[in-house]
């Protein structure tokens, strides 16, 4: 017998109660004491001194936040193709029946599961112009390689190679799900009619697996905009500024400046920068459809 009334309603509240106060005061709290903070300017000493929507004017008049937006949409242009493209040939290369497959898989997905903290730390080493493996290997077969961290042109995309390398099996995770629910009969079908495997992937693949890579190509928008952990690490936002980002800058202003309000401020534009690129994602491919 089920319960019925308020008898109902407190078995409920019992359950799920601890688990609504822990998401109200860890996380629904500081959302909205953000968005306060916004408006007001704190040093994390002083009372907080309300100030009106200067933090907003401040930051949009600044040059250095017009900057750090440009980067996080050029590490956005860069890895979000790269990430997508990789988890989709590895996706389809590990579909298929061969030996040991879930060594394979495994291998692939280990990255997603390590620390960015190791990981950036790793191929920082792997970038280092000097004895690093990467110019090495570069220099064996006769191309000298730049000094990528330290150089303002190669920064950038040093953080997004790392960055594909280590979400590519996060991405093969999602489309290999997607794979295994197209039916081979499909592709049998198709070879019969004389396809081969580039038309197979191009008119069977790539359509049925539209919904996969709709929420994976989504998800690493917001990655994108999200990204922090390896330019922490591997650049600090250097050289001279070329990989400084929204959220690197966020942490900056609050921890290191102490100014908590302007930090608050930029939380808000990055998320009002993520909602508006989700939803204009699923428009566009609403209308597409």
């Amino acid at each position: 017998m089920y319960e019925r009334g308020w008898r109902r309603y407190a078995i409920l509240a019992l359950f799920l109660g601890p688990s609504l106060l822990g998401m109200l005061v860890f996380t629904v709290g500081p959302i909205v004491a953000s968005f306060g903070l916004s408006f007001t300017n704190w040093d994390l000493l002083t009372p907080a001194r309300f100030v009106g929507a200067s933090n907003y004017a401040r930051m949009l008049s600044d040059a250095e936040f017009w900057r750090t937006l440009r980067n996080t949409v050029s590490f956005l242009v860069g890895y979000v193709p790269l990430v997508i493209t990789a988890g989709l040939l590895v996706a389809v290369l590990l579909n298929a029946r061969i030996p040991f497959m879930a060594f394979f898989r495994a291998t692939y997905f280990l990255p997603v599961v390590t620390s960015w903290v190791a990981v950036a730390l790793i191929w920082r080493w792997l970038f280092n112009p000097a004895y690093g493996v990467v110019n090495t290997v570069l220099g064996a077969i006769g191309v000298s390689g730049p000094a990528w961290l330290f150089d303002p042109n190669w920064a950038m995309p040093a953080v997004i190679l790392t960055s594909v390398w280590k979400d590519t099996g996060f991405v093969m995770v999602i489309l290999l799900a997607g794979l295994q629910n197209i039916p081979r009969e499909y592709y049998e079908a198709a070879s019969i009619d004389g396809a081969n495997a580039l038309d197979g992937l191009r008119f069977i693949t790539i359509p049925l697996l539209a919904p996969s890579l709709v929420f994976a190509l989504s998800i690493s928008l917001i990655n994108s905009f999200q990204v922090f952990d390896q330019v922490y690490v591997m650049t600090e936002g250097g050289p001279a500024g070329a990989t400084m980002v929204l959220v690197e800058r966020i942490v900056a202003h609050a921890f290191s400046y102490s100014r908590m309000g302007h930090a608050s401020a930029m939380s808000w534009v990055l998320f009002a920068l993520i909602f508006v690129t989700t939803v204009s994602f699923y428009q566009l491919r609403r209308l597409r459809s």
